[in-house]
């Protein structure tokens, strides 16, 4: 992608500094300067070191917890609106607190809905998001929301695998919607129908995952599954456990974020997964986990910017 002129630029936050070089380097533009400094006491500042007046300013930082992450966005969010930014442009490839979407249980909070809302009060003009955990946040924010999906990566990949007897696996009954669209994906690439089954599980409470079971055939195939979060691992492992028991030749899994939290990175590896697949939304270091692989999700983020700032069509050049 060759730009003549530069009329925005693009800086990142700790958790978006790798990303943002990729996207960078499609964008044929300098990734922009924008310092973090830190006090003894936990509290930082964001300065901007290149002049941002006038310009669309993108800013790329996921903002999976710490609250860290989410404060580094909105300082430096504030800190584009008061250096005279023409507009400010949240690029959060993962956006946390995404799973607290709706009140499931009485005097919870909602915490999608409240991050939207300080995102908008620091002073973002639009989002770019990838992959929210259900598509309806999109509807908490009052200003532009850009969705863009892992699968725009993640289908080619398992594309690449020319696996004999594909079968796409949702982990539970939440995901069938975009498994389905998954396959669909996959079977109009193939121009025949990729077949999907549903793991059916039932959790106690976060993080535990009780009685699984699929429904489906998937003796002598081989399984992908498909989900958007990745936490601790345990109902990724468990569900490829239940597959190999069924017969599955092979079982791997491809994942929109990869947090991979707490002893994940030993679970999958002494798991029956074949393999997992990630985006670079969230920074992860693969020596931790040699069965895990990042794909990129920095073409499409590339694309959706261009798209933005030529005022075309974003969901033409991310089809």
């Amino acid at each position: 992608m060759l730009i003549e002129a530069n009329p925005f630029k693009v800086f990142a936050g700790s958790q978006g500094l790798a990303i943002a070089e990729r996207v960078c380097e499609h964008l044929n533009c300098q990734l922009g300067r924008v310092r973090i400094d830190r006090f003894s006491d936990g509290e930082y500042s964001a300065t901007f070191e290149d002049s941002v007046r006038g310009q669309s300013v993108y800013l790329i930082q996921s903002t999976n917890p710490t609250a860290d992450n989410l404060m580094e966005l909105l300082l430096m969010i504030d800190a584009a609106k008061r250096a005279s930014a023409y507009k400010v442009i949240a690029v959060i490839p993962y956006f946390g607190w995404a799973r607290q979407d709706r009140k499931d249980k009485p005097r919870v909070s909602i915490g999608a809905k409240l991050v939207a809302n300080i995102i908008q009060v620091a002073g973002a003009d639009r989002v770019i998001v990838v992959d929210l955990h259900a598509e309806q946040i999109q509807g908490f924010f009052d200003i532009p929301v850009d969705h863009l999906y892992g699968s725009n990566v993640l289908a080619p990949y398992v594309e690449s695998l020319n696996l004999k007897n594909l079968i796409i696996a949702s982990p539970d009954v939440g995901g069938s919607k975009r498994a389905a669209n998954f396959c669909k994906k996959l079977s109009s690439q193939f121009g025949h129908e990729v077949p999907m089954v549903i793991c059916y599980k039932h959790r106690p409470e976060a993080n535990q995952i009780g009685e699984m079971r699929v429904l489906g055939d998937v003796a002598g195939k081989d399984v992908v599954i498909l989900d958007d979060i990745v936490d601790t691992a345990g109902t990724l492992c468990k569900a490829a456990k239940v597959m190999k028991e069924a017969g599955a030749n092979s079982v791997r899994a491809v994942i929109s974020h990869g947090i991979m939290s707490g002893n994940a990175c030993e679970r999958v590896m002494e798991s029956e997964l074949d393999e997992l697949v990630i985006t670079d939304s969230i920074p992860f270091d693969t020596t931790r986990c040699p069965k895990v692989k990042v794909v990129s999700m920095a073409i499409p983020i590339a694309k959706t910017i261009l798209a933005i700032q030529e005022h075309r069509s974003i969901s033409e050049q991310n089809s």
